[in-house]
């Protein structure tokens, strides 16, 4: 089931996700929900907060619209060694029509554990390596305003807040 992707400045967003004690039947559901959300979104990256949920969870497929082969699953996921730096442009799903060029590592050691809830541990560089620190910064109630500058996140929230009015 597609769920409902949360906005900024939605309150979960900004709360620290809860570790997974166990990768329970409910949480394989909901792992299946957000899988088929990022799909319909065509994003390359979803964690549970985004759809509303406090668990540390995140989903990512950098493989492209065209293939989607290569899904991770990780619970409780942990960045355990970054190495070099790389600039990006980031988008992000919770951030609708906003973009920010952000400094990340270029290669990350994460582990965590895998859909069945096994341990698992990997290196990442690239795109992936910037997708992971992405989604793990959202299980930390980050998100990629907190890496614009004042003026940039300043008249986003502008654009938001008007946004907000024409809703009302």
């Amino acid at each position: 089931m597609t769920r409902t992707i949360v906005t900024y400045p939605h309150p979960v967003l900004k709360h620290g996700a809860q570790q997974v004690e166990e990768v329970t039947d409910e949480l394989k559901a909901l792992v299946n929900d957000m899988v088929e959300t990022m799909y319909a979104s065509k994003g390359i990256g979803l964690a549970a907060p985004q759809v509303g949920h406090d668990c540390a969870l995140i989903t990512i497929d950098v493989s492209g619209d065209e293939s989607r082969d290569n899904l991770i699953v990780l619970f409780n996921p942990v960045i355990e060694a970054r190495e070099g730096e790389r600039e990006s442009e980031e988008a992000c799903l919770s951030v609708p029509e906003f973009t920010c060029t952000v400094k990340r590592a270029e290669k990350v050691t994460v582990s965590g554990l895998d859909a069945q809830g096994k341990p698992i541990r990997f290196e990442a560089d690239g795109l992936l390596a910037v997708c992971l620190q992405h989604e793990i910064d959202h299980l930390q109630g980050r998100l990629i305003l907190d890496h614009a500058g004042r003026l940039k996140r300043s008249m986003y929230d502008k654009k938001i807040n008007k946004w907000q009015k024409k809703a009302s």
